[in-house]
This record gives structure tokens, sequence and C-alpha cells, in this order.
């Protein structure tokens, strides 16, 4: 098992200072979004790489169609409405339980100095992994045509590293505080300008061994479909506030094929 200093390039991103940390969580609140660039070391990101090739074959491909509120159609509003349109989501993903257990991608996650950082960063006082087989490291792989269509996140947080970029398309799109989740302020009329592309979002530049720290609650966010024959792989490294907790078993069948 590779030690943490040789996966994370810490002359560019040392964890462990004060100072670093200070400017990071900064940096988080105010633009909602931090790109931590270099975060992993080249060998490192090859044999991430290597792995996610190796796999591939293990991914579960699926196509969905979803609103951006990732939430079930509500009959108040209209099809058309911008609560209840239609956006499709299309990927491939390998799970945690198809993630070797000496992978570099189970030491970073797993790491104690790594966790306090993002502690540090999030505001949060202790991460947990998912408490089901498949949700804490996912592995995405998006080929030509396939993208992440616009919605807010459930969770509060995010946590991606990009492994290899694909020749063109594959862009990070967002806009940030599109709307006010906890006061129940959804902001339709936004939405929908967005959606008929009246407004144009702002776009974050991702290179491959990149960390991005992103806060998704109340910044509506797409990934532009993937083109050429290079496909684009991302880590989803998820975590949770609190113990003992599951991706629900219908989120599960959707984005897995299984529970």
């Amino acid at each position: 098992m590779q030690k943490l200093a040789e996966i994370i390039n810490m002359a560019t991103n040392p964890i462990n200072d004060a100072t670093f940390i200070a400017q990071s969580k900064s940096t988080l609140a105010t633009y909602g979004a931090l790109v931590l660039s270099d975060f992993i070391l080249p060998p490192a990101l090859n044999s991430i790489k290597r792995e996610g090739l190796d796999h591939q074959h293990l991914a579960y491909y699926a196509a969905n169609q979803h609103n951006v509120y990732l939430a079930k159609t509500d009959t108040q509003f209209a099809v058309d409405h911008p609560r209840n349109r239609l956006v499709t989501s299309s990927k491939g993903c390998i799970t945690d339980e198809d993630i070797p257990p000496h992978s570099i991608l189970r030491t970073l996650y797993n790491a104690t100095d790594f966790q306090d950082f993002l502690c540090a960063v999030l505001g949060e006082k202790k991460l947990y992994p998912y408490a089901d087989t498949l949700s804490s490291i996912n592995l995405h792989y998006a080929s030509q045509g396939q993208e992440l269509g616009w919605h807010f996140d459930n969770s509060s947080f995010a946590i991606t590293l990009l492994v290899q970029k694909p020749l063109a398309g594959g862009v990070f799109e967002y806009i940030e505080e599109m709307r006010d989740a906890d006061n129940g302020e959804m902001n339709y009329t936004e939405v929908e300008k967005l959606l008929d592309q009246q407004i144009t979002p702002k776009t974050l530049g991702i290179e491959p061994g990149d960390l991005v720290l992103f806060r998704g609650r109340n910044a509506i966010h797409r990934v532009t479909p993937t083109q050429g024959d290079i496909t684009r792989m991302l880590v989803v490294l998820a975590y949770n506030a609190q113990p003992d907790i599951s991706l629900s078993e219908t989120a599960r069948m959707t984005f897995y094929g299984r529970i």
C-alpha cells in the first residue's frame, strides 16, 4: 500500500499546512468551487487510469431522464414547466465493490490526513463512508455523446477527481446560488432561462489529476457531452457527515443497476 506522500502532490497541495487549508476554505466559501490543480502525482494518476481502463468492462451503463431538481414530477406544474422539464444523463459507472482492495483510490479515500483536510475545508466534524457496498468510491465513464444533464445536488458537497479528459466536450458548467433549497426558493424563472439557453453559465477548467470540491446543492450544474473517441473518466469520492448512511435502494438501482 502506497503512502499518501506518494499519491498527493504535497509540494503544490500541502494538505497539512494551516495557510493552505485556510486559503482552500476561503476559495470554496467564496465561489462554491475549489479546484486543486495537480493534486495527484503523475505516477499515481497513471495507476488510477490503468485501473480504470482495465475495469471498464465492469461498468453499468444507463441513460436516465430527470428534472433539474432530481425529484418526482410535481403535478401542480405543467409538464414543460422548469420544475418538471426533463434532461438526460448518460454514463457508465463502476462501484466501490469493484475498486480493488489495494487501489490508490482506496488508500486516498481512507487516509486520515486527507479526510482531516476535507473536514477542515468543508466545515465538517467527521466524514464517514457509505454503509452500502456500492456508493463510497465510484469511477464514471462518459464516452462519445454521453453527458450529465443540468441538476442540483441533494448533498451539500461533492468531491471529484478527473482521471482522463476527452478530446473535446466534457466541460463542467455551472451557475452558483441559483436556488435557496433550505428556504424552499427554487427560482423557476432563472432555471427556465438557463434551460432555454438565455443565460450563459460559467465553466470550471479541470485537468487530469485535479481534485475538485463543489457545493452543488444550490448551484445548478452539468457536464456537456463528450466528443471524440477518448472516454472521460472521473472519480467521485462520496462521504457522509453521519455514520451508517446508505444511498437509497431506488438511487442504487438507477445509478448502478443493482442494490
